[in-house]
């Protein structure tokens, strides 16, 4: 099968990173399955808790979602404090919203306090309204938040067309919390202090086979390796196979596809995202932008459910990038590239415990960065302590979605429907 069509931005230091990937060992605490941002959390802080760790990706570390994708760093989740509150009851439902505002502050207090080589900017996330509606809602968003003590703002049209540059705004909401990353040299410096604290980090390690025996996991990757575990924590997210029966079912990955264009000339770029915020839309199928450490502007977006194989896979983003910003016109897209996302049907992360000493997390919801980092610590602390408290959201039993085979042909059919009534409302 040929190689899709796929040309990051983000790209790997030319210089000889300090983390080196190291062989599997025999027997351990904890194995974690997936090198991506949640595995790689839950593995630096439960070696920091004097754990012994290996983690086994079966790819390259940073070459899955985690490395590919737009870097943006919002805290909160899909859902506002009141509804949280409401669903899951006055104390469950306050700590969920405590731990929902931390989730930016564990990233850029990781990348402070650990010396990280990682651009970043911290000014901010835009949520974008497109419509009274969208408008609406930002507003009880922006007053729930505000009687929290969180420092956001809601945006006038003449605010918001001044902060992002962009036409087609009634308004929007901007949450100071928030603000971006390159993606890859995060994920890429978070193994490097991950193995520096002690956990082995094993790259090209396709675990393919679970099973108990006398009390520990057995773990067999494809390569005929075999260890040992107290425990065991998936941490696959959208690239979850057949490996713990069910759980690929419970989840929807799509494909997030990206744009960068060239450098922007600065007479052109002075106007755009001048204070350097993230931009979320409010459309049905959203678009997503922020300015990058050399100047791009980088627009995301979801894409077809088929791998891309040609240039012209992208062409709806950039049809999507001129209508926000007709200047850039002819300005060339020098970057195209891809990555998944893992979707639960009700928008929230699942943890699940199977069996005692097998954990798995799944959905990070389009805000993984985040999300996944300040998961990683809670999960680590749930590993250490057995209770249930350290966990932010309440286990759950594994409910495969009824007839997955035919979700994704559903969800291909409702995003051009959403993308057809998005264009309507322009």
């Amino acid at each position: 099968m040929p190689k899709p069509f796929s040309d990051p931005i983000w790209q790997r230091p030319k210089t000889v990173s300090a983390f080196q990937p190291q062989p599997a060992v025999g027997a351990v605490d904890v194995v974690i399955v997936g090198g991506g941002i949640m595995g790689l959390s839950t593995a630096l802080h439960a070696a920091r808790q004097g754990r012994t760790v290996q983690v086994l990706e079966a790819g390259v570390i940073g070459e899955g979602a985690s490395g590919l994708n737009g870097g943006q760093v919002i805290p909160g989740l899909k859902y506002d404090p009141e509804w949280l509150v409401e669903h899951f009851g006055k104390e469950r439902g306050e700590a969920l919203v405590n731990f929902a505002a931390s989730t930016a502050d564990a990233v850029f207090d990781l990348i402070r306090d650990e010396n990280l080589a990682v651009p970043l900017t911290r000014n901010g996330w835009i949520q974008a309204a497109h419509t009274e509606t969208a408008l609406t809602a930002a507003a009880n968003r922006d007053r729930q938040w505000r009687a929290r003590g969180a420092d956001v703002e809601l945006l006038s049209q003449a605010e918001i067309a001044a902060m992002t540059g962009a036409k087609g705004y009634l308004g929007g909401w901007l949450d100071r919390r928030a603000g971006v990353v390159d993606p890859l040299a995060y994920t890429l410096e978070l193994a490097r202090v991950t193995a520096a604290a002690g956990a082995g980090i094993a790259p090209g390690q396709k675990v393919v086979k679970l099973r108990k025996d006398a009390g520990l996991w057995r773990v067999l990757t494809e390569s005929g390796l075999e260890v040992r575990a107290k425990a065991v924590v998936l941490a696959t997210n959208a690239y979850t196979d057949g490996l713990l029966p069910g759980l690929a079912r419970t989840i929807v990955p799509l494909h997030s596809f990206q744009i960068a264009t060239a450098p922007l000339p600065a007479d052109i770029g002075a106007g755009i995202l001048p204070g350097g915020q993230a931009v979320s839309d409010s459309r049905r199928i959203l678009v997503y932008y922020r300015r990058s450490a050399d100047g791009r502007l980088v627009l995301g977006g979801r894409g077809r459910m088929a791998l891309p194989s040609s240039a012209a896979d992208w062409a709806h983003l950039e049809r999507a990038l001129i209508r926000l910003y007709p200047a850039l016109a002819g300005i060339a897209i020098e970057k195209r590239w891809f990555g998944r996302v893992a979707m639960t049907p009700d928008h929230l992360p699942h943890i699940h415990e199977p069996e005692k000493g097998l954990l798995a997390v799944a959905g990070c919801q389009g805000r993984g960065v985040g999300l996944m980092s300040a998961l990683g610590k809670r999960m680590a602390g749930y590993l250490a302590s057995g209770d249930a408290r350290q966990l932010p959201f309440p286990l759950s039993p594994i409910r495969p979605i009824p007839f997955h085979a035919f979700r994704q042909v559903g969800v291909a059919a409702t995003i051009a429907w959403y993308r057809m009534l998005d264009a309507l409302e322009r």
